[in-house]
């Protein structure tokens, strides 16, 4: 159990007898009041967002969520497939809601972990940063640069991001699959 300011972020509670990760969370004060902490909360199975303020008396059970690690097979009519890393036989899919937009940054045939809650699915779990090859890039092209210059390119998963001028069609770079964004361009 976990006392009500332990509820912080990338924390699992369960709410309601369901998994909820923890976004934010701010303790704080109103005047003569006790304490709370408000909270904003992601459901693990259905991906809907709650706010919920756990009060100073109050406790919240910490969700039993294991780890299976899984192998990514392909994507078809907004169904994203999976298997066993030891057993291929044993497939399943998950909806593009529960999985969010960073599975666009996932490589077929990629191990990723699964997290299981009741012996149920419910998500997977992604590197924080990943590499990708730049299939397409457009050329660079002379104009505003004070901003810093960036341009859209096409990733070997399909995804579009925006990055710096010097990077081109070919080069390995390194996004950041919580926020989407170019980190660096990997040497070759």
């Amino acid at each position: 159990m976990l006392e009500y300011n332990e509820v912080t972020e990338r924390k699992y509670v369960v709410l309601d007898g369901q998994p909820y990760e923890v976004l934010s969370s701010h303790v704080f004060r109103m005047q003569q009041r006790k304490p709370q902490n408000a909270t904003k909360l992601k459901n693990m199975i259905t991906g809907k967002v709650r706010e919920h303020s756990y009060h100073q008396s109050d406790k919240a059970e910490e969700a039993d969520i294991s780890t299976l690690g899984v192998k990514y097979l392909y994507f078809n009519k907004g169904e994203y497939w999976f298997c066993e890393e030891k057993d291929p036989s044993k497939r399943f899919k998950l909806s593009a809601e529960i999985l969010g937009d960073q599975i666009k940054y996932v490589k077929t045939n990629s191990i990723v972990d699964a997290m299981v809650f009741d012996e149920q699915i419910i998500g997977v779990k992604l590197p924080i940063k990943v590499e990708l090859k730049v299939t397409e890039a457009a050329d660079a092209v002379k104009g505003n640069t004070v901003q810093g210059g960036t341009k859209a390119v096409v990733l070997e998963t399909g995804a579009t991001i925006q990055v710096p001028m010097f990077v081109n069609q070919g080069d390995t770079i390194k996004i950041n699959t919580e926020t989407g964004e170019y980190t660096e361009r990997v040497s070759k």
